[in-house]
């Protein structure tokens, strides 16, 4: 009848929209799933990727301290060097000063000396005590001559000894300015070599 078949339409009709409801969840639940696995493997490959930067950093970490450590060695054998150098420069300046002294000693006795014997001289009267001055006179004087030489040869070489000393200290304020230099740029390559690294790896990624 009319009726009956109105009814098993209706069945067929709810059976395919229940079929196809159970299709669409189905789909669902696949595109579900597969949107899951992509949310995991990206998480992995993150977690990698994670786990890679902080192997760089730690490498990064490793070779800043190294470098400061140089440095710092660098900088205590500099200062040493520099203590070392001001030492020896007073050392030179304390010699000098006291070579200085004793030549002025030794001429102000020399001075007085002459000034004595000069005195006695002029109360002489006798010939042969004349001849004894002028002798011993020449004598002095030759003495004196001898002794100013031979202050001058030793004022010499003390500034000789000076000028390389002062020498010294600028060679190794140079040296010292070079293996600074030399640190820093090492420094930087291996900053720059670090970050190459890094970048590589990045974009390998």
């Amino acid at each position: 009848t009319f009726q009956t078949n109105v009814l098993t339409e209706l069945r067929k009709w709810k059976l395919s929209l229940i079929e196809h409801h159970k299709l669409q969840m189905r789909q669902e639940k696949e595109k579900h799933a597969a949107h899951v696995r992509e949310l995991s493997n990206e998480m992995e490959n993150l977690k990698e990727l994670l786990h890679t930067y902080e192997i760089s950093i730690g490498q990064k970490d490793e070779v800043i301290t190294n470098l400061t450590q140089a440095l710092e060695k660098q900088k205590e054998r500099v200062d040493l060097m520099r203590t070392f150098t001001l030492w020896r420069i007073q050392h030179v300046q304390a010699k000098q000063e006291e070579y200085a002294n004793r030549i002025a000693d030794r001429q102000f006795r020399t001075a007085l000396l002459k000034k004595v014997w000069g005195a006695w001289r002029s109360l002489s009267e006798e010939k042969w005590k004349e001849k004894v001055a002028k002798a011993c006179q020449l004598r002095a004087e030759d003495v004196c001559v001898q002794l100013t030489n031979d202050y001058e040869v030793r004022i010499a070489e003390l500034t000789a000894t000076l000028e390389q000393t002062k020498a010294e200290v600028l060679r190794l304020h140079s040296e010292r300015d070079q293996y600074e230099d030399t640190m820093k740029k090492a420094f930087m390559r291996g900053v720059c070599a670090l970050n190459l690294e890094a970048m590589t790896m990045f974009q390998g990624k």
